[in-house]
């Protein structure tokens, strides 16, 4: 698993567990709101590095 990935799929789980710890998901919905959380910071980091001089390193 490359960098970018491992960072993403950490981030969304710290997300994902924050978000049931205040209640606004429920464990028994996880699948539903992981993936799009995972996705859209996965996105969002891929996007960052095309815009810096270099970021495919």
């Amino acid at each position: 698993m490359d960098k970018d990935r491992q960072l993403a799929l950490q981030v969304a789980k710290e997300i994902v567990v924050k978000f049931i710890e205040v209640q606004r998901i429920s464990p028994a919905n996880f699948n539903d709101h992981f993936a799009p959380i995972y996705q859209e910071i996965l996105r969002t980091l891929t996007a960052g590095q095309a815009a810096r001089p270099g970021g495919d390193d």
